[in-house]
């Protein structure tokens, strides 16, 4: 654990890394789980139908990864070819849930909540040091948001969550996709459209049920 935790604060060249990977060294495949199997968690998470699979399908990134590590050669970056795999992954998963269960904005954009107030989607989903009564809020707002995201279409909510949580960048988010930059920046406007219509929504059936809770019981007479 101790040369685990040298190999981490002493951060292999990403070239060396994924030489050390190809010569299959469990080091260097203990140190990428490291880094990547959180972020890796939390896009699977917030991107799946039934969060419940998202340790599965990390799971499965990861063999993917190391599987086909000998093909990674460098065109782009370590970490989009590993959310390009997540991505594949996530996109089977969700296509075996259809079939089997079911019968240009930047990160500091904004959205608003019910009350006519605005917040940033990332910090919305962040974890903070706040008092238990924000904490509460703050988890009842997120759980409000990755409930929305749920309903995007797949190519609004890939590129929403890639930009709006993760934060990359358009050029990357394209490289991932493989599609033109113009379509990511598209879909991302549609995606928070989309978003910011199922929040609203989500925010007038909520007031409507506690207005029909809050009406005094009628007295019937005969």
């Amino acid at each position: 654990m101790s040369d685990l935790a040298s190999a981490i604060g002493i951060r292999a060249d990403e070239q060396e890394l994924v030489a050390e990977l190809k010569a299959g060294s469990e080091q260097a495949f203990a140190l990428l789980l490291a880094q990547y199997s959180r972020p890796i968690y939390s896009l699977m998470a917030r991107s799946l139908r039934d969060p419940a699979d998202a340790a599965d399908v990390t799971q499965e990134v990861f063999v993917k990864v190391f599987r086909n590590i000998s093909s990674f050669h460098g065109e782009a970056s370590l970490r989009t070819w590993i959310y390009r795999i997540a991505l594949h992954e996530a996109s089977n998963q969700r296509r075996w849930w259809s079939r089997h269960k079911r019968q240009e904005l930047t990160i500091d954009a904004q959205l608003e909540n019910d009350e006519g107030e605005t917040f940033c989607m990332a910090d919305a989903l962040a974890a903070s040091d706040a008092s238990p009564f924000e904490c509460a809020a703050h988890a009842q707002l997120g759980e409000r948001v990755v409930a929305a995201l749920r309903t995007l279409p797949e190519a609004y909510r890939e590129v929403v969550v890639l930009r709006e949580i993760e934060g990359f960048g358009y050029e990357e988010i394209a490289e991932m996709l493989n599609v033109h930059l113009g379509t990511v920046k598209s879909r991302l406007m549609r995606g928070r459209a989309a978003l910011r219509e199922a929040l609203r929504d989500d925010a007038d059936a909520a007031k409507a049920a506690g207005t029909r809770k809050a009406e005094p019981a009628r007295l019937v007479t005969r």
